[in-house]
């Protein structure tokens, strides 16, 4: 990385660069990644592992909000939250709103992204760290879904996985989903980061086809977070009963409701983008076995 500047190549043929503003704040080698932290003209404050962004202060709320909120207004009853990686917190710290919620359990790997994070990212999840409903747990996120104590425990699972290379490989595949459904309570939901249809459109393909293949409903919905670019975001979801169905009109009027009870502050989550974002285009609906 040149001194000011930061250049993503994660699709083939394509790159997205960054301004930064000062040298990085963080720039490590963990057990399991390089780690990255620096403030930039345009984005806030990045973190990126191996090279590739994994959150923005300027465009966070469309990717944590979304994986979140959705799915836990049209719940209406989740207490146990567990989070597959989510080492920076956003997503815990959106969860944490929620006053019904009783545990929020994120499983991350590295635990020096969890540490770096905590220093560098307070803007995001200094209420997150204070809150003592959060429980980290600086382990393998497949192996804790596998635990005896994690059977049946979550009313959510948001799975804010990374691509699917290095250490986050185990956290794709038939295997995880099927650890996912195991510690789903009955009509509990899961959500998972299903990559960028513009450039990866065989994301939605796979992982629609191997949900489909443990939960008896599942399906997609769209968010746009402008630095994973590429336009859409694809965000898929899974429902552990019959009428566990995320989309329908009866859930999207329930979220409405339950928002406005709430009083939930979000700066990407609304009732109007929560309904229109199971509207998808022609193209994308083409990727949906």
């Amino acid at each position: 990385m040149a001194a000011k500047r930061f250049t993503e190549r994660l699709h083939k043929g394509y790159a997205q660069a960054m301004e930064l503003t000062a040298a990085p704040l963080a720039e490590e080698k963990s057990r399991y990644q390089q780690i990255r932290i620096f403030d930039t003209v345009a984005n806030g404050r990045v973190l990126t592992l191996d090279d590739i962004v994994q959150i923005t202060t300027r465009d966070e709320s469309a990717y944590a909000e979304m994986l979140t909120h959705l799915p836990m207004l049209e719940h209406g009853k989740v207490e146990r939250v567990m989070i597959v990686g989510g080492g920076d917190l956003s997503i815990a710290d959106e969860a944490l709103k929620h006053k019904a919620v009783k545990e929020v359990v994120l499983a991350d790997i590295d635990g020096r992204v969890v540490e770096l994070c905590r220093e560098h990212f307070a803007e995001v999840n200094a209420k997150a760290f204070k809150d003592k409903r959060l429980k980290i747990e600086i382990a393998d996120a497949f192996e804790y879904l596998g635990r005896p104590e994690s059977k049946t425990r979550f009313d959510l699972i948001v799975a804010d996985r990374p691509d699917p290379v290095g250490p986050g490989k185990a956290l794709f595949g038939e295997t995880f989903y099927d650890r996912v459904k195991g510690a789903l309570k009955p009509g509990g939901f899961a959500t998972f980061q299903t990559g960028v249809p513009f450039y990866q459109p065989w994301e939605i393909t796979d992982a629609l086809k191997e949900l489909a293949g443990f939960f008896p409903q599942s399906g997609l919905y769209l968010t746009v977070v402008p630095t994973y670019i590429g336009g859409f975001m694809a965000l898929s979801w899974a429902g552990n009963g019959r009428n566990a169905k995320l989309g329908t009109p009866a859930g999207i009027r329930c979220a409405r409701a339950r928002f406005a009870s709430a009083k939930l502050k979000t700066d990407y989550y609304n009732p109007d983008i929560h309904a229109a974002a199971f509207a998808l285009p022609e193209w994308i609906k083409r990727l949906v076995p």
